[in-house]
């Protein structure tokens, strides 16, 4: 019996020691690439033999790369398309490189610096798990975040915190995604409407002040107004729990595939056919790609 149990206890450490072994030799593998990856980005912008696009981008000309990278990663991870995900993560790094190799090259700060101020970062803010700190739930978790983020700005104090706090966080993000952030803040510090009738009654009010604006022909007014009405809306969507940017990008999908129907069924120059013929193909569209879709649905 205690050779018996002695056997499997060698045979549990082993196995341990072996998922342990794996893990170190993935990491060195990801470390070898990773800086493989900085030296070839290094290679592009040399001077010398360098390529001429690469040599020319700046931080600033590359931010057009940079959303159009990070909007793609999100649309692989919607498609849940692993192999396509593995390829645009692969392409938002580079960008991460490339900014680092520019900075470098002004002695400002490298690849390196970026790594260690988010792994002193995660440290910080994880006392759960990197200290003796001990905390229930996701909800303490955040709770925890916040309050060790505002410690770290409270070295700055400011006469307004929230609304700096939220400008900076909004700043890189989607209009919508931003407006989204703000109202749920703004939300939880007691700025919020009673009811969701409230809400409902401000979606009217900001669709009437919009027509007025079109009305007198105000378009710089129209804007704002229709500013104010897209961020009520969204504000529908926080009391209700739904995504708003999913559901325009579920909108923006499902219009592409149902207007590809029409153009694949019409077999020619869309603009060659009247308003009535188009608004007909657009109804069979809109039935068969909605059946199509729920049929597969059901299927996965």
């Amino acid at each position: 019996m205690v050779i018996h149990y002695q056997k499997n206890g060698i045979n549990e450490n082993l196995s341990i020691l072996t998922k342990k072994i794996m893990v170190i030799n993935k990491a060195i593998r990801s470390t070898a690439e990773i800086t493989a990856l900085i030296k070839i980005v290094s290679e592009l912008r040399s001077p010398k033999s360098g390529c001429p696009w690469d040599l020319e981008q700046t931080h600033t000309s590359l931010i057009p790369y940079l959303l159009e990278e990070a909007h793609e990663v999100v649309d692989a991870i919607r498609n849940q398309d692993d192999e396509n995900l593995k390829e645009e993560l692969g392409d938002l790094l580079l960008q991460i490189v490339l900014h680092a190799q520019i900075a470098q090259e002004d002695n400002r700060f490298c690849f390196e610096d970026i790594a260690k101020e988010i792994n002193n970062k995660l440290i910080r803010r994880h006392p759960h798990v990197f200290g003796g700190k001990r905390l229930k739930n996701s909800d303490e978790v955040k709770k925890s975040w916040k309050s060790i983020k505002m410690q770290e700005k409270s070295m700055n104090p400011s006469k307004s915190p929230l609304s700096d706090n939220l400008r900076r966080k909004v700043r890189s993000q989607t209009a919508i995604a931003g407006a989204m952030e703000i109202s749920k803040e703004t939300a939880s510090a007691g700025f919020e409407w009673k009811t969701i009738e409230d809400v409902w009654r401000k979606v009217d009010e900001e669709l009437k002040e919009l027509k007025q604006a079109l009305d007198k022909k105000n378009m710089s007014n129209a804007e704002e107004e229709l500013g104010d009405l897209i961020f009520t809306l969204i504000n529908i969507g926080r009391w209700c729990e739904i995504s708003p940017e999913e559901g325009l990008a579920g909108c923006n999908q499902r219009f592409l595939d149902r207007f590809s129907y029409v153009e694949s069924t019409l077999e020619a120059d869309i603009s060659k056919y009247s308003l009535n013929e188009l608004s007909a193909a657009w109804k069979i569209a809109k039935r068969t790609v909605d059946q199509q879709e729920k049929k597969k649905n059901i299927r996965n």
